[in-house]
């Protein structure tokens, strides 16, 4: 397989490398990366002498440089987004750039190109909040800020290439993940660094808001499945199992790293933040997957990965 690997220095699309040419070494992979704040080289350092993997820095929205990398290539996993909520809040206009625009980009290339299989990764957010039960594939969408809406129109715009022109297309969409090489803006990573610096972290509202929780390994076993045995034109959900509340996160985060209650700093909640996200993920399970992580230990060896890790993250956070 040559398999093209869009945002692959990102935090899941590193690991998701990491996992496939661990698993099939024989595989080439090309990462294609723009290298914005939150893609970090120095996730995959220790592949650069790896003759099936290569980078290639480059824009997801240049449609020549993108024509020219899907040629190398017979399947996409795209990975490429901006994905933090906030940033979205205080400006989308990039968000629908990249996941719209750049989404389109990689799909009409891979529609010239004759790509056998082209997987889109999306969100558990496209469907919104959920105060009951769970979301199942066949749910409408209801996104509920920038980000999540870009997601959501890049998702039907995949969706449509199968429609519409046969392309072998299919759309995960999971939920949170956690693990190492995640970029300190997000809740985990964020709140392990300012805790290690003995600094307050920030708790929105009453830190009541629930996600399910997903190690990162699972996830990328998830789409390694969906990429061999997933039937174009389907939507997959990918669940943890693991719904917890933010502040019941942050109570589990004190615990490893022996604070107490003092350091948490209650702050005013995001606009519009969505209350409770839940993905029914059974039509996996039904196919053959399922999760097979301990969240328990997954998440004590995530801590300690970021607090042994340190020369990692902190140049980041400057």
């Amino acid at each position: 397989m040559r398999l093209l690997v869009t945002g692959g220095c990102g935090f899941i699309g590193s690991n998701f490398i990491h996992y496939m040419l661990g698993k099939y070494p024989n595989y080439q992979i090309v990462n294609l990366d723009k290298l914005t704040y939150a893609g970090n080289p120095a996730n995959l350092k220790d592949l650069e002498n790896n003759s099936n993997y290569s980078f290639i820095q480059g824009d997801i929205c240049d449609p020549v440089m993108v024509n020219e990398t899907m040629k190398k290539v017979d399947q996409v996993v795209n990975f490429a987004a901006e994905s933090h909520v906030d940033r979205s809040i205080e400006d989308g206009s990039i968000f629908v750039m990249t996941n719209v625009l750049g989404t389109n980009t990689l799909l009409q290339s891979a529609l010239a190109n004759n790509i056998k299989k082209f997987i889109h990764i999306s969100t558990d957010e496209v469907y919104g909040s959920i105060k009951e039960g769970s979301f199942t594939e066949k749910d409408t969408l209801n996104p509920s800020n920038p980000y999540s809406s870009s997601k959501a129109g890049s998702d039907l715009l995949a969706l449509s290439y199968y429609t519409t022109y046969g392309l072998p297309v299919c759309v995960t969409r999971c939920t949170n993940n956690f693990g190492p090489y995640q970029y300190p803006e997000k809740l985990i990573p964020f709140f392990i660094s300012r805790l290690m610096d003995g600094k307050k972290v920030p708790v929105h509202g009453t830190g009541l808001n629930i996600r399910d929780w997903i190690y990162v390994e699972d996830h990328c076993s998830a789409i390694d499945f969906v990429l061999h045995k997933g039937t174009s034109g389907e939507i997959y959900n990918i669940d943890g199992g693991n719904e917890l509340t933010n502040l019941e996160i942050t109570h589990l985060l004190l615990k490893i790293l022996d604070k107490n209650e003092s350091s948490i700093e209650y702050v005013e909640d995001r606009k519009g933040n969505d209350f409770r996200y839940s993905l029914n993920g059974s039509k996996l399970e039904k196919m053959g997957w399922k999760p097979k992580y301990d969240f328990e230990t997954t998440f004590k060896q995530t801590v300690r990965w970021y607090v042994e890790n340190r020369w990692w993250w902190e140049p980041l956070k400057r």
